[in-house]
């Protein structure tokens, strides 16, 4: 077993920082782990590539077309960026951590859980509890999502003009976006975020609210500023917590924290 890898409560969890990705990787196999580093590893060497030919993709802030034999890692990017009206690269954490999962998915293993600097990808047989981090609000700490086996494929990104090192243009402590692919919750993130500007808390909120209903195929969004928070859609069923933010910082797929914050 790597000695990165903790075992605790009969799942493996592994913690790993490559380049700008900080990951986390969790399943009851460690074999299946080591399926999701390497999946990790062989598309953003994709990426990169792709890139250095086309660097267009890093740059544009607008939705730009790709090849259809561009790597899949750029394609399922390109499609989720259109989809929100963003850059391809606002929804690359999201892409990566979703072809993970699938990868690791593939290997039979129930509990198949990717976080790549925030943005979740999972698929699961198991109940998994997720903390809600959205900086200095006073919320943070105080809620969460109770992901289900019947939620799963699910994808759970945030953007945050307070934490983030993402390039962003709004003020949210954080937006979040459900969906089944984690590529396009992180594109939508990202857009939504954007929307959410201004002196007046409630009013920006409800920006981010009315552009998160025209983006297809997500299932929820909330928006945390504040002490506000709007939601709307299908959300996870709500765990309240009791506001100690370190404990978000802990491994526990059972008790009432999760160590897959959203966090970015």
């Amino acid at each position: 077993m790597n000695p990165r890898t903790i075992f605790l409560r009969g799942l493996y969890r592994e913690r790993i920082v490559i380049n700008q990705s900080n990951l986390l990787f969790i399943s009851e196999n460690p074999q299946t782990l080591s399926v999701a580093l390497k999946s990790i590893i062989l598309h953003r060497r994709y990426l990169e590539i792709y890139i250095k030919n086309h660097p267009e993709f890093r740059f544009s802030l607008e939705p730009i077309c790709v090849e259809d034999d561009a790597p899949r890692v750029v394609r399922l990017a390109a499609l989720s960026a259109e989809l929100a009206c963003v850059g391809p690269m606002a929804a690359i954490p999201g892409a990566l951590a979703e072809i993970a999962v699938e990868d690791m998915a593939h290997q039979g293993s129930s509990v198949n859980l990717v976080e790549n600097g925030g943005e979740i990808a999972s698929i699961t047989k198991r109940t998994i509890n997720v903390g809600i981090y959205a900086g200095s609000s006073p919320i943070t700490g105080r809620i969460g999502f109770q992901i289900l086996p019947e939620d799963s494929p699910i994808g759970i990104a945030t953007s945050s003009s307070t934490v983030s090192h993402a390039l962003n243009f709004g003020d949210a402590d954080a937006a979040i976006i459900v969906a089944k692919s984690a590529s396009l919750a992180d594109a939508a993130a990202t857009a939504v975020c954007n929307a959410v500007k201004g002196p007046d808390i409630e009013a920006s909120i409800q920006s981010g609210l009315e552009v998160a209903e025209t983006i297809p195929h997500i299932k929820g969004a909330m928006i945390i500023r504040g002490k506000y928070i709007g939601k709307i859609g299908r959300l996870p069923r709500l765990l309240k917590l009791n506001g100690k933010v370190d404990d978000l910082f802990k491994v526990s797929l059972y008790d009432i924290f999760s160590q897959n914050m959203i966090f970015l």
